[in-house]
């Protein structure tokens, strides 16, 4: 067992801890400043965790903490085994694992395998030469005879997904931005080295890790031309959105590096490992990285890029993975750094609290893992920033097609009266939301009917009923406004009944006992608009 590690128990004699867990999400630069520059840090999140641990969530997820020259805020990494200065020290990350598990949470690190930041030492010496010891661990290739890129590969956030590098007079592939050069994972020294990241930060304790964007780890070395896009409602506001990018991502050998990744984790007293997993084809994608002896788990972006939340699609997300052999375990999220608050993206005019407790409700009833945005567990709206002061190199590039990603990452408020709501002593990096003082959690502690008192009520429930953890999901209803369904566990059950439109229904017949929890006006014979409960069935 890795040095600090947390036993790995399950939660019953048959479920491991991360089967059905509630994970906390945590991004690092917007949760707690310690050290009054405007940005988080571990030190403020070490004083945070008692909060998280009252949640009663099982693990909390860190997005990146790396040495990073921050063009994509730590997603392009320039030393894997090293914290950035912004955020802390080495010491300070084992300090935060420690109290963690003093506290019964579990740890868990993105890690970022699919590139690099162009300043990572990996790359310096790549690019210096076309012979050289990291000469072929990231992928380069020549230009056409025309001089132009080899593909006609684009990036996600805009432009081609190559630059010419004058050093080696070839081309690198970013799938990202520039300054994010791809590894090339088909190279058995790169998989070699990034699972030796793995294994530094086992040692140090974590108990686990998401995989960023791992369905880009590999693309088509032949470099065949990706097919145009069919067209479709959505608009395209991206060259990527023009093409099916079947060649620079998805590639088959992916599951192969995953089950290197699993073996890896077995041997390290059993860690845990989800995947996200981004574009058209993620669902094929998700079940082919936890089948057996890959990933234990994987989420895409079925809720998150999602205009509408619908019974229906409730229903056919659940039904996409049945309880049977060779099939998966999914994890579900409604909102996270890179999407817009599901809160602000769904709710009715003038009904957004009534949205945030359905959505806590309906998302802590699911079949599967719940990751938990920092923020939504006090009914956080998206918040709308200025250009000016945009940080989202996404965003910046899309102007103004886009909800930016920065308006989900603002600081979380914690002090309703205080200067920046206690986040920071100085002016925070994103500016906060205009309506999110009222929601601070010193307010929303002092209130027993609170969003906040909600979230700790529901995780409770549903670490207290098997049948929510770890059940079947089975409809029972589902039509344009209300979602009825029941989760099961051996002779447990619960009914569960969700009324998703801003209609009031009245004589349904789907009540099946007396409720354990309700909320927004809910009975056993009428929902009001966004009104929830969930019943122990007889």
């Amino acid at each position: 067992m890795a040095k600090g590690r947390r036993h790995t128990g399950g939660t019953s004699a048959s479920a491991p801890w991360w089967k059905g867990a509630v994970i906390y999400q945590v991004y690092p630069r917007s949760f707690q400043d310690s050290d009054g520059d405007g940005i988080g840090d571990l030190a403020g999140i070490i004083a945070r965790l008692p909060y998280i641990a009252a949640l009663g969530v099982d693990a909390l997820w860190l997005s990146p903490i790396f040495r990073s020259p921050m063009k994509d805020f730590g997603y392009d990494v320039a030393d894997h085994k090293a914290i950035d200065p912004l955020f802390g020290t080495l010491a300070d990350f084992d300090l935060l694992v420690a109290r963690a598990h003093a506290l019964g949470l579990r740890v868990l690190l993105d890690q970022v395998w699919s590139h690099t930041s162009d300043e990572h030492p990996w790359f310096a010496v790549s690019r210096a030469s076309r012979v050289n010891h990291h000469a072929d661990w990231y992928v380069w290739a020549d230009p056409k005879p025309d001089g132009s890129p080899p593909s006609n590969w684009q990036s996600v956030f805009g432009g081609p997904a190559w630059t010419w590098d004058a050093r080696r007079s070839q081309y690198y592939l970013h799938n990202f931005l520039a300054a994010q050069p791809d590894l090339n994972l088909h190279n058995p020294e790169v998989v070699d080295a990034v699972l030796d990241i793995a294994c530094f930060w086992l040692a140090r304790g974590v108990d686990g890790f998401r995989l960023d964007a791992i369905n880009f780890a590999l693309h088509d070395p032949a470099l065949r031309n990706n097919p145009p896009a069919p067209d479709r409602s959505r608009p395209k506001t991206r060259p990527f959105d023009f093409q099916l990018p079947r060649h620079n991502m998805n590639h088959p050998g992916v599951p192969t590096l995953l089950e290197k990744v699993r073996a890896l984790l077995d041997a390290n007293g059993g860690a845990f490992a989800f995947a996200e997993v981004v574009g058209p084809d993620s669902l094929a994608q998700m079940r082919a990285f936890t089948r057996p002896g890959r990933l234990h788990s994987a989420y895409g972006f079925a809720f998150l890029h999602a205009a509408q939340l619908t019974p229906a699609r409730v229903v056919q997300a659940m039904a996409d993975w049945p309880p049977r052999p060779g099939v998966g375990w999914p994890s579900w999220t409604f909102s996270n750094h890179d999407a817009p608050r599901a809160v602000s993206r769904w709710a009715p005019p003038g009904m957004r609290d009534q949205m945030a407790r359905m959505l806590l409700a309906l998302l802590l009833s699911l079949r599967g893992n719940i990751i938990l945005y920092q923020g939504e567990e006090l009914g956080l709206s998206q918040v709308d920033v200025p250009f000016a002061r945009l940080q989202d190199p996404e965003a910046i590039a899309n102007w103004p097609l886009t909800l930016s990603r920065d308006g989900a990452r603002t600081p979380m408020p914690w002090q309703k009266a205080a200067p920046h709501a206690g986040f920071s002593t100085a002016e925070p990096w994103l500016p906060l939301g205009p309506d999110h003082g009222p929601l601070a959690v010193d307010a929303q502690e002092q209130d027993k009917g609170s969003v906040l008192a909600l979230t700790r009520a529901l995780v409770a429930l549903r670490k207290a009923q098997p049948a929510l953890r770890l059940g079947r999901f089975e409809p029972v209803h589902a039509d344009d406004s209300l979602l009825v369904f029941d989760r099961q566990r051996g002779r447990a059950r619960l009914r569960c009944l969700f009324n998703l439109s801003a209609a009031q229904l009245v004589g349904h017949s789907h009540s099946a006992g007396p409720a354990l929890l309700q909320g927004n006006g809910a009975g056993p014979a009428a929902l009001p608009p966004l009104a929830w409960r969930i019943e122990q069935a007889a």
